[in-house]
């Protein structure tokens, strides 16, 4: 009967000895050889009629080492399972020495192994945490803004012949040329749609009077402001630091003149826009886009707040791990293993990784959070309707239910559905045992303080 024996190397950090008697695994390389021998093909012999002699002296090597490796990888696990003990990845094999299996002259063996275990934790009080809920003052410029981008949206295109307007709408084609207007061969060029107003003041003058087909030859540093260079050096294939693409000239030429007219505020876009809310005037619709702007900047608020959870939970819960058992670990990962310096290097970020998994992990098993198969159904449609642009659908036609049983077979997709749901779940309940402190801040403020700094 196997034997197996646990003794310390480090802090969480064990050596398990399992020692093998050859009852163990010896019945099953004998059937194992038998089975081969009924199945075997080879010439000379009739199917199922192979000497059993002969079968060993073939593959019975192989045969002995993977019986002797599963029964010791059943053996290890059965252990860790009946002593109930909580280990990081699995076990990793000490002075492994296959050479000492021959299935001529079977032996008790004895195989080591390191494990790193998981320690117990001990969360910190929320309830005495100091969070802070930023609410995000909503402005009238900030409406002003939001109801000019709906009016644009829902607007419609009108063709025009000449460029009489900062607002006409310009489609052109960019064109690297040298000083003397020639095309530079292998040079830029991309088609483009933008206001005649992203232009800088000084340039929109020249457009005014265009017609289809008409050119301007400027550098991007003469033509635009830094605000629009930058995207536009993107646009055109360059690095969009490089400031350096600001000298190459370009010829810009219109392919097309529009202007977009603007969407009536009347009750008619207003019911478009929310159908069965009554809003029938302008002070309710800007009331209407007030609650909107607000509820996007309370669901920043929020994650904010889960963002102070988290690294308090992370910087203030103690978490002893076996590093040395992880760092050696670490160097097994992937196609190609790493080297003690490699995984030295990305130890601290592991480590990071780690403790959170371990708390959401108590967290999670101590409140009873589950994720149950109608709610991973409820969150592909939302999905599906969050993809199609928050199309009002009813959830009940076949198509959707269709999708949805489809996205349930996905075995990534539903992991990954699922651990975002248990995450949502786990930060809820951590919201739930704070008392935030409400502090009034601009957008342009929260904005900055969240957004990582260059």
């Amino acid at each position: 009967m196997a034997t197996v024996t646990r003794s310390s190397i480090g802090p969480l950090h064990d050596r398990l000895s399992i020692t093998l008697d050859k009852k163990d695994y010896l019945p099953s390389f004998e059937k194992s050889v038998k089975d081969y021998g009924r199945k075997a093909n080879i010439p000379g012999f009739r199917k199922g009629m192979v000497p059993t002699g002969l079968i060993k002296k073939m593959v019975g090597p192989s045969l002995f080492t993977d019986e002797v490796l599963k029964t010791i990888d059943r053996e290890l696990i059965g252990w860790l399972q009946q002593e109930k003990v909580e280990i990081f990845a699995q076990p990793l094999p000490l002075e492994a020495d296959f050479n000492q299996l021959d299935c001529n002259n079977p032996l008790d063996y004895t195989f080591h192994f390191e494990i790193g275990c998981k320690p117990a934790i001990a969360l910190p009080d929320l309830a005495k945490t100091a969070v802070t809920r930023y609410v995000v003052t909503v402005t009238d410029e900030m409406i002003d803004n939001e109801l000019t981008r709906l009016q644009n949206r829902y607007g419609n295109m009108k063709d025009q012949e000449v460029v009489d307007s900062e607002e006409n709408v310009l489609n052109v084609q960019f064109t690297e040329v040298n000083a003397s207007g020639d095309v530079i061969e292998g040079g830029a060029t991309k088609d483009n749609s933008l206001l005649v107003k992203y232009f800088k003041e000084g340039v929109r003058a020249n457009w005014m009077g265009k017609k289809t087909g008409e050119a301007i030859t400027l550098s991007l540093g003469e033509a635009f402001d830094e605000k629009e260079r930058e995207w536009l050096r993107g646009d055109l294939g360059f690095d969009k630091a490089d400031s350096q693409a600001d000298s190459k000239l370009f010829s810009i030429s219109i392919t097309k003149i529009g202007l977009l007219e603007k969407k009536e505020l009347n009750e008619e876009f207003f019911e478009q826009l929310y159908p069965g809310k009554e809003v029938k005037t302008v002070e309710q619709f800007r009331e209407k886009i007030k609650e909107e702007i607000q509820a996007h900047w309370n669901t920043q608020a929020t994650n904010q707040i889960h963002d102070q959870v988290y690294h308090q939970l992370i910087d203030h819960t103690p978490i002893t791990l076996p590093e040395p058992f992880l760092k050696k670990w670490l160097q097994t990962q992937g196609e190609n293993p790493k080297t003690a310096e490699q995984a030295e290097e990305e130890y601290p970020k592991f480590a990071n990784q780690l403790k959170w998994t371990l708390i959401s992990e108590k967290i999670v098993a101590d409140n009873g959070i589950q994720v149950d198969p109608q709610e991973l159904r409820q969150f592909a449609k939302q999905q599906l309707f969050s993809y199609m642009g928050g199309a009002s659908l009813s959830e009940e036609q076949p198509w959707i239910n269709d999708y949805v049983e489809r996205m349930m077979k996905d075995r990534k997709y539903v992991e990954d559905a699922f651990h975002r749901l248990q995450t949502q779940k786990l930060f809820e309940w951590a919201a739930s045992k704070l008392s935030p402190t409400d502090k009034a801040i601009t957008a342009e403020a929260f904005t900055s303080m969240v957004e990582p700094s260059a």
